[in-house]
């Protein structure tokens, strides 16, 4: 392990003792008996992708059983690391109790990394205070495309939070706080070489809990800190960003509920030359719930003031029809605005150069029409279509810097276009007594950019998703052993009858606990030792594996 490694990690080991934390958690009630903390997490391939803005229907599934206790199933925020940057896999594990601490290590090649700790403290029975830090990161040589000879690549990012909860009788306090830091370099010819980004934030909130009160309601205050320290021209970028959040509903009746949620960012710039501003977000809404029907009827009126689009509206439409326990109809006409603040740019593409400032993504339309059923226990499915239209959807593209006597320099610039996509896919998935469980799900887009300037338009569609397929199952031969296998697929949409090349990750993965709260993991991926590219230029890792112990205290 070289010295880079070893800086990052006790840096990394120290930030836990900072007061910063993730954003505020939605906590259930607390006692000794009944606790709940997420400590275990599963590999779950994802896709940066701007076609992940809220493409499939927000409708919950019909559920056919509870467990108390459900570790987390996703290894950590779309946004921690790059999606070439491998993830570890430890399994889904379920039980009666969660131990409230957790720590996890493990190492592969190209130098992979994963580290994870987390502790609950139960203070009192109204009092809790969880700390988390994980670091997740690679530095290794990776093939570039084209027999472009080998890039030593590196790519850490580590995390800190502290989340206090305190419950009075009637509301609950939420104190939290986050820290982020993300180091990484650029191709060797890039015209910017390396880059850090580092965030925090802090939280201070409350929401009602008792159901007896008239109304319902919910505050929170959110301090937000971003720098990104080298961007090209401009050293120490920095955005902060005061977000308000509230809402408030009622009960008119027995079965019928109004509401109104309202959001603002003040949002602050240092050491460049963009614009402050304000935005501004009003959700009112009606709602009626029944054994059968589940109606939304609302509207998204957002606003903003000294930079952006003054007035944008979308709808905020959803109905479920349940005609039998396990079976539901449902549509939707959603919509809204997706800030593209620093933190989101970072999540969409952290090797991306913002070189004019960027409005927010807007998305007009997302409307859809599904059926799902789950006919037998532990068997669900998921059938559904729609059209989604995006107003200044992000893109990518490959850009050529050429400063005056000098080299040109390569870059990848962030930019915008109005797209749209027709959609439809089906989900399956089966349980069979956490002992078996099989999950497939496949999604078909159709993109068009619908514009004359034929050249940008082909640049925006050029890492669209045109179908999206995973499959993954688990298998629990004896209660100490899971084994998992899964496929992920993603072919571009074709531009000028060529495409990029498709994701082909095929992923083999298990865990073995061999003494009470000790657990050995390993995952093996891209077996097929496919070449592809989540960002333009930007290649992945052939055959790559990682493996570690957990404990759980």
């Amino acid at each position: 392990m070289n010295m880079r490694k070893i800086q990052y990690i006790f840096s990394g080991i120290a930030l836990m003792t900072l007061p910063l934390g993730i954003h505020a958690q939605q906590q259930a009630k607390d006692s000794t008996v009944n606790r709940t903390v997420v400590v275990e997490q599963e590999y779950n391939p994802d896709i940066l992708d701007a076609s992940k803005i809220n493409v499939l229907p927000k409708v919950e599934p019909p559920t056919a059983s509870k467990r108390v206790v459900e570790y987390d199933a996703t290894l950590m925020p779309a946004n921690a690391i790059p999606a070439t940057v491998m993830q570890a896999y430890t399994g889904k594990e379920t039980q009666a109790k969660a131990q409230p601490g957790y720590v996890r290590l493990g190492y592969g090649n190209y130098g992979n990394l994963d580290a994870r700790a987390n502790y609950l403290f139960t203070l009192s029975g109204k009092d809790r205070l969880n700390l988390n830090f994980h670091m997740n990161g690679r530095d290794g040589k990776l093939d570039l495309p084209e027999n472009g000879g080998k890039w030593n690549s590196y790519y850490y990012r580590t995390h800190a939070n502290i989340d206090y909860l305190h419950r009075f009788k009637k509301v609950d306090l939420n104190i939290a706080g986050n820290f982020g830091l993300s180091n990484f370099n650029f191709l060797p010819d890039a015209a910017v070489r390396k880059q850090k980004f580092t965030s925090g934030d802090i939280h201070f909130g409350v929401k009602s809990t008792d159901t007896e009160l008239p109304l319902q309601f919910s505050a929170e205050t959110n301090l937000m800190l971003y720098e990104r320290q080298y961007d090209l021209g401009i050293s120490d970028n920095q955005e902060n960003i005061i977000r308000t959040k509230a809402q408030v509903a009622g009960s008119i009746s027995e079965e019928q509920i109004i509401g109104i949620a309202f959001a603002m960012d003040n949002v602050f710039y240092k050491n460049n030359d963009f614009e402050n501003y304000t935005s501004l977000n009003l959700n009112p809404h009606y709602r009626l719930e029944n054994d059968d029907w589940k109606i939304r009827l609302g509207a998204q009126v957002d606003m903003a003031f000294g930079f952006g689009k003054k007035f944008r509206a979308a709808p905020d439409v959803s109905v479920e029809y349940n005609f039998s326990d396990s079976y539901i109809l449902y549509a939707q006409a959603k919509g809204g605005k997706l800030q593209n603040d620093f933190r989101r740019l970072e999540t969409f593409c952290p090797y991306g150069q913002i070189t004019p400032q960027l409005d927010a993504t807007y998305e007009q339309l997302n409307t859809a029409i599904g059926f799902k059923a789950s006919p037998a226990a532990g068997l669900w499915l998921n059938l559904y279509g729609g059209y989604q239209n995006l107003k200044d959807d992000l893109f990518f593209q490959p850009t050529i810097l050429t400063p005056a006597a000098s080299e040109p320099y390569p870059m990848l610039s962030i930019n915008q276009w109005n797209t749209s996509n027709f959609y439809a896919g089906a989900e399956l998935r089966y349980d069979y007594k956490n002992i078996f469980s099989f999950s497939a799900a496949g999604v078909y887009r159709s993109w068009d950019t619908k514009d004359d300037s034929q050249l940008t338009g082909n640049y925006a569609l050029a890492y669209k998703p045109a179908f999206e397929a995973n499959l993954h199952i688990d298998v629990r031969p004896i209660s100490s052993v899971l084994l998992s296998l899964g496929y992920q697929h993603v072919s571009r949409e074709k531009v000028e009858e060529s495409k990029v090349d498709a994701v082909n990750n095929l992923y083999l993965g298990g865990t073995y606990e061999f003494l009470k709260g000790i657990s050995v993991y390993a995952r093996i991926n891209n077996l097929l030792n496919r070449d592809y590219q989540y960002y333009w230029g930007y290649p992945t890792e052939g055959i790559n594996f990682i493996g570690g112990v957990s404990f759980k205290f």
